[in-house]
């Protein structure tokens, strides 16, 4: 089930749409606290694509699209009441992957999102951060002129990491990506397989790669590489 987040303040249209959206049998998170820093807020949702309105409070929908799509590979459409060639250039410009005028077609909307999902579900084999290559088919990871086939979980958890770069990403979302329930895992379960892949990067000419960033969780400081 492919998760969406709407981001959008009128509160009918977005009740509107939210609606639409899960009887198509989407999952659809609820964002209605416009107070806070929205970008860690949809980081930590974890969605498959935002919908996103350009004019919200306190903050621009340019700016978030910005930051998502240069530490993300979420896809965002844009669905706004501006209308002009000019706003749809510069929306594209920042990395968005679609725009749609108000009032938007429910047909529309939900085709466009279909196409989204089903593009980005074709690509989503590859992950990519910095020049680190993870094909999730076959667990083999690639550093510039070296790779190696890594265990299924530790392909997992980097799977779990690599989305959010260079964001950490907490340990309980990493859990819950890897091994779903964890009602019957060992704590340190996550602790113990970051060792073992550590050592796999090791291996590899990477140091330090995988940093824990305490009280967050983990993340991948690509740059950071030494040789060994």
């Amino acid at each position: 089930m492919s998760r969406i987040i709407i981001v959008e303040d009128d509160e009918f249209l977005r009740e509107e749409m939210e609606h639409t959206f899960k009887k198509l049998g989407y999952d659809i998170p609820s964002v209605r606290d416009f107070s806070k820093d929205l970008a860690p807020v949809i980081l930590e949702l974890a969605p498959d694509l935002v919908i996103l309105d350009v004019n919200l409070p306190g903050t621009s929908g340019y700016d978030l699209c910005r930051w998502l799509k240069s530490r993300t590979a979420i896809p965002v459409l844009i669905l706004t009441a501006r209308d002009t060639l000019n706003d749809e250039l510069h929306a594209l410009g920042l990395g968005a992957d679609d725009f749609l005028t108000k009032p938007c077609p429910t047909d529309r909307l939900t085709a466009r999102v279909r196409r989204l999902l089903s593009t980005y579900a074709s690509m989503n084999n590859l992950l990519r951060a910095g020049d680190l290559t993870l094909d999730l088919d076959t667990c083999r990871l690639s550093f510039k002129d070296q790779w190696m086939i890594l265990p299924e979980t530790e392909a997992k958890i980097l799977a779990a990491i690599i989305p959010d770069f260079p964001e950490a990403v907490s340990y309980s979302r990493i859990c819950e990506k890897v091994w779903g329930n964890m009602e019957y895992l060992d704590e340190n379960i996550l602790s113990v397989n970051i060792a073992r892949l550590r050592k796999h990067l090791t291996a590899m000419g990477l140091k330090n790669v995988i940093q824990n960033v305490r009280g967050k969780g983990y993340r991948l400081e690509v740059s950071g590489y030494e040789e060994v």
